[in-house]
């Protein structure tokens, strides 16, 4: 039986919750990682590891993310391109490309003002959710 999506955000606020060491309050749909949530680059392997746990439902086939698809690894290496990273803004070419590193989150404020800044709170909890809805069906 498939998972209803608000299974699914129940399970990744439970592991939220577990993995960063903060309240089921804290983790709301639009909360990001880093900045709501104080994750940091190493808490995302503890959280992918967390997500494939609870995630999994038959031993014999277990629930998989693999490296760099849920958190995209390279993301810094994108500053050093000016075509992707003109001063603080990404490019049209650089939302492109991030787009396709992280095709799961929510690009709609973003895209009006496409800063550095701005481009990681693309990470909030909906957009594992979405990651993680896409990978079961």
């Amino acid at each position: 039986m498939a998972l209803s999506r608000d299974e699914i955000y129940s399970k990744v606020q439970s592991v939220l919750e577990d993995a960063l060491g903060v309240d089921a309050d804290e983790v709301t749909p639009k909360a990001t990682l880093s900045g709501d949530l104080g994750a940091e680059s190493i808490d995302y392997l503890d959280i992918v590891f967390r997500l494939e746990k609870a995630f999994t439902t038959d031993t014999a086939n277990p629930f998989k993310i693999p490296r760099g698809e849920l958190f995209p690894e390279d993301f810094e290496s994108l500053r050093g391109d000016p075509s992707l990273i003109s001063g603080d803004k990404l490019t049209p070419k650089g939302i492109a490309e991030l787009k396709k590193r992280l095709p799961y989150a929510d690009y709609s404020d973003f895209e009006a003002n496409p800063t550095l800044e701005a481009a990681n709170d693309l990470m909030t909890v909906n957009t594992i959710v979405n990651y993680i809805e896409a990978k079961l069906k």
